[in-house]
């Protein structure tokens, strides 16, 4: 009883900052409430939870902008294992906004493909709880629950078309290699906890450097933890789930997988080597160089023998994954640390808004052709002049052309490269600007079948978008536009999260 005594005396509570937490708290309330509100309310009612669910991520929004807006910037929890910085405010609002236009995406789909509902919100919201967490997650420990908490539901959700067997093959193979990757990563995190006695990303950062006590372990960790992180980023060799889940997922999980999850994944990878392998460079930063050649290169080839235009669109989401890729490349050099940081989370924002955009219009389309083919877009401004100038913008968006937000990004991305003033710098750099070329190939194939190719079945019919699918179409054009024609909002972001990457550095 006195050793009872005597350790409950010596025992110090944690230190919650409750408004730092605020984000998570709201995202988890909403998603509490969904799941319980689906027990009570009738069938008849439960277009109830959409609407729930859209107001839980907004209402998030609203501390995140608060912390912005705060004196303080920097808050500390529990012994710096979770952070709120500038970097984490950018990625959480560009999260809960993503999330925010997966909902307008999902209301009518799910509302009408006569799915369980109430499930799939809850799943939509935990996964996004977990993106939240990652983006604040400083220990390896944090890190991997916030993982696995993004990636579960999203496992279910690839496999949610219960009696489609191309939706059932969706997720068990998403399921399968992503066990497969955490079990590689964590792998990686244990002999990181072996060599340096802690989980804690500042107190490995100070051993596993590239010089003094660094090993072949340290270099093993380093890669088996980059290599976990690759498969959720869909980098070559480690994209093989992407297509087939892409193509067999419903449509709007489909293009929350290709934004939130590819950019939660990013966000590790990029809070790994700022705060943990900071040294380390001379490991990750030849690997990061051959996974964006490779990630690009393959993703670009494979895209021009596509004729489904999701998968076309998975290749496309690998090949751009290449592009972010590329800044990480040259971040370990002097003076690149900073321009690469920024360049990964303007590609990242603006990304976001113009693939959402573009599963918003195949949303609208399919809602009269019934059809995935890329044919099936033919004649596409005919009958739906508004839907073919949309998706002609967000394709020329993907493929650099100015003055959409695109451009600005792979600007960006090949301005931190050539900045470093690096011969490998300089062959990435080489080998981008032919890839980017590439991918005008399969871009501008589906801009041909929107104002050069006949309507398939000549049926001019009209297509009806709901509201809320009109509402994410706006939203997303208006983005795709702004950054490109005003890039200095966009930069300004990027900026920001660029002094929340040195601070925790």
């Amino acid at each position: 009883m006195q050793n009872l005594s005597v350790l409950t005396a010596q025992w110090v509570a944690p230190t919650v900052d409750y408004h730092g937490l605020a984000p998570e708290l709201v995202v988890a309330g909403g998603l509490c409430l969904v799941l319980i509100l689906d027990l009570f309310i009738d069938d008849r009612k439960k277009w109830l939870l959409s609407v729930i669910s859209s107001f839980t991520l907004l209402a998030a929004m609203i501390p995140v902008l608060t912390l912005a807006l705060s004196d303080v910037q920097v808050r500390s929890m529990f012994d710096g294992r979770y952070v709120v910085d500038n970097f984490s405010l950018v990625m959480k609002g560009v999260f809960l906004l993503s999330g925010y236009v997966v909902v307008l995406l999902s209301s009518s789909h799910v509302e009408e493909g006569e799915y369980w509902r109430g499930e799939y919100w809850f799943l939509l919201l935990s996964s996004l709880l977990g993106m939240l967490m990652m983006t604040s997650s400083r220990d390896l420990v944090s890190i991997f629950v916030a993982l696995e908490f993004l990636s579960i539901p999203a496992y279910m959700l690839a496999a949610w078309r219960k009696r489609d067997t191309k939706s059932n093959e969706a997720g068990v193979k998403y399921f399968m290699l992503g066990v497969f990757a955490s079990a590689v990563m964590l792998y990686g995190m244990s002999l990181l906890y072996g060599v340096t006695n802690s989980t804690l990303l500042v107190d490995i950062a100070s051993q596993v450097t590239g010089t003094g006590e660094f090993s072949a372990v340290h270099a093993l960790a380093v890669v088996f933890v980059v290599v976990g992180f690759a498969f959720k980023v869909s980098a070559v060799p480690f994209h093989t789930w992407a297509p087939d889940t892409y193509e067999g997922a419903p449509a709007p999980v489909t293009a929350f997988l290709s934004v939130a999850s590819k950019a939660a994944g990013f966000v590790a990878l990029v809070v790994l080597i700022y705060t943990a392998f900071p040294l380390a460079h001379d490991i990750w930063q030849p690997f990061f160089w051959v996974l964006s050649a490779l990630t690009m290169t393959v993703g670009n080839i494979l895209a021009l023998k596509q004729h489904n235009i999701v998968r076309m669109i998975a290749y496309s989401s690998i090949s751009q994954g290449g592009f972010v890729l590329m800044p990480l490349a040259v971040a370990g050099m002097s003076g690149s640390a900073n321009s690469a940081l920024r360049s990964v989370v303007l590609y990242m924002i603006i990304y976001a808004a113009t693939n959402l955009g573009v599963f918003a219009v195949i949303l609208a389309v399919s809602r009269k052709t019934r059809s995935g083919e890329i044919s099936s877009f033919g004649g596409l401004f005919s009958y739906a002049p508004a839907l073919g100038v949309l998706m002609t913008l967000f394709m020329a968006s993907l493929a650099g052309i100015p003055p959409l937000g695109g451009w600005i990004a792979k600007f960006v991305a090949f301005q931190s490269l050539l900045s470093s003033q690096s011969s490998w710098a300089y062959a990435l750099a080489l080998i981008g600007a032919v890839n980017s070329v590439i991918a005008f190939g399969y871009y501008g194939n589906v801009m041909r079948e929107i104002w050069m190719r006949p309507v398939p079945d000549g049926d001019i019919t009209q297509i009806k978008i709901p509201g809320s699918l009109s509402l994410a179409l706006g939203i997303t054009s208006v983005a795709t536009l702004v950054f490109g024609i005003f890039p200095a909002i966009g930069l300004h972001f990027a900026d920001l999260a660029e002094i929340a990457g040195a601070l925790s550095r």
